[in-house]
C-alpha cells in the first residue's frame, strides 16, 4: 500500500489523490493515478468539471493502471494459482469496479472506503476478494 500512496502523490486532481498498482506474484505489473485525459490540461490548473459534488474531468487511478498495462502489452488477468491484486488508496467507484472485474483481477486491497457500497455485493457474487474498511468503519460512516 505504501507504493500506491507514492503513486497517488502524482495525481493531478487536487480534490483527491488516488494511486493504484496491479501486482501478481509479488511483481508490479502496472501503476496508475487519477489525472486528466492525456493531452488535456490538469483540472487543478484550469478548474474542475463538477457533477454531483465530484470532479469528473479525470481518469481514475484504477482505470489508468489498466490502461497503462494494455498500452505496454502487460497481461493483468489472474493466472491459475497466482491471482492479480489491485492495491488502491481508495475503494473503486462502480465504473472502475466493473473494469477491474472484467480485467480479471481477483483481489482488491484498498486504504479507505470511497462512496459506493455496491462493490461489496458484486465482489461477493464474482468471487473477488475485497480487503479494507467497509463504509461503517469509516469516520462518519453508517
Amino acid at each position: 500500500m505504501d507504493i500506491a500512496r507514492q503513486v497517488a502523490s502524482r495525481a493531478t486532481c487536487d480534490r483527491k489523490h488516488v494511486g493504484a498498482i496491479l501486482v501478481r506474484d509479488r511483481t508490479i505489473l502496472s501503476t496508475g493515478y487519477n489525472g486528466s485525459i492525456r493531452g488535456l490540461p490538469h483540472c487543478s490548473d484550469v478548474g474542475h468539471m463538477m457533477e454531483n459534488g465530484h470532479c469528473v474531468a479525470t481518469v481514475h487511478a484504477e482505470a489508468n493502471a489498466i490502461i497503462q498495462a494494455a498500452k505496454n502489452g502487460v497481461r493483468i488477468d489472474s493466472e491459475r494459482d497466482k491471482p492479480t491484486t489491485l492495491y488502491t488508496t481508495a475503494s473503486p467507484c462502480w465504473p472502475c469496479f466493473k473494469l477491474i472485474a472484467n480485467a480479471g483481477v481477483h483481489r482488491i486491497v484498498y486504504g479507505e472506503f470511497y462512496r459506493d457500497p455496491r462493490i461489496f455485493e458484486y465482489a461477493g457474487r464474482l468471487n473477488i476478494e475485497l480487503v479494507g474498511p467497509g463504509p461503517a468503519e469509516q469516520p462518519g460512516g453508517r
